[in-house]
C-alpha cells in the first residue's frame, strides 16, 4: 500500500466517523387553502454540531398520498443552519386544486387521507461538498365533514364546556 492509498483510507475514515448534521420532520400541518390550491406546511428541525453555520443549498420535497405524487418541488437557498444550535424550517407544499379532485379515491368512506412527505435537505459540507439528508413524514389528515361545517364545530365548543366544569368541579363526574 502506497502512500496515497494510505491517505485516502485515513480520509474516508476521518469523514465517516465524522459528526454530521442531523434533521427531522417534526409536523405538517394544513396552512390554508386558496385560490390556487391547498398549502401545507412541514416543520423541520435542523440540528448543527459544528461551530460555523452550514447553508442549505435546497430543499426537494415530494408529497404522495395511496403511492400516487400529488405534489413535488423544489425551495432553493432556503437559508443557513445556525452555528452549535437548532434551526427551525417551514416548508412550504403546494398542492393544485385539480390533484386534489384525484384524492377523493383516497378519501374514501372515513373522509381523511394519508399522506407521506419526503424531504432532501441539500446542504454545503465545507471540504466534503454538497450531501442530502434524506427525511420522511407519514400522517393522515381528517376532512371536515358536512355536518361539521353545518354545526360550525358547536359540538366541540359544548364537550370543551363540559370538561371545564368537571375541572372545576370533580363532584359532577358520573361514573358509567
Amino acid at each position: 500500500m502506497d502512500l496515497i492509498d494510505k491517505a485516502k483510507n485515513f480520509v474516508s475514515e476521518k469523514i465517516a466517523n465524522m459528526e454530521k448534521p442531523e434533521a427531522t420532520i417534526t409536523d405538517v400541518d394544513l396552512k390554508g387553502i386558496g385560490f390556487n390550491g391547498v398549502a401545507f406546511h412541514a416543520k423541520v428541525a435542523v440540528k448543527n454540531p459544528y461551530s460555523v453555520p452550514i447553508p442549505i443549498m435546497e430543499i426537494d420535497y415530494v408529497l404522495k398520498s395511496a403511492t400516487r405524487v400529488i405534489a413535488s418541488g423544489r425551495i432553493p437557498d432556503p437559508g443557513s443552519i445556525k452555528a452549535n444550535d437548532s434551526t427551525m424550517l417551514d416548508v412550504p407544499v403546494k398542492v393544485p386544486h385539480s390533484v386534489l379532485v384525484n384524492l377523493v379515491r383516497d378519501i374514501g368512506g372515513d373522509w381523511d387521507f394519508d399522506y407521506t412527505l419526503e424531504l432532501g435537505l441539500i446542504i454545503d459540507m465545507p471540504v466534503i461538498g454538497n450531501i442530502t439528508i434524506p427525511l420522511s413524514y407519514s400522517g393522515e389528515y381528517k376532512l371536515p365533514t358536512l355536518s361539521d361545517l353545518w354545526k360550525g364545530g358547536k359540538e366541540e365548543e359544548k364537550k370543551e364546556e363540559e370538561e371545564e366544569e368537571e375541572k372545576e368541579d370533580p363532584s359532577k363526574v358520573v361514573e358509567i
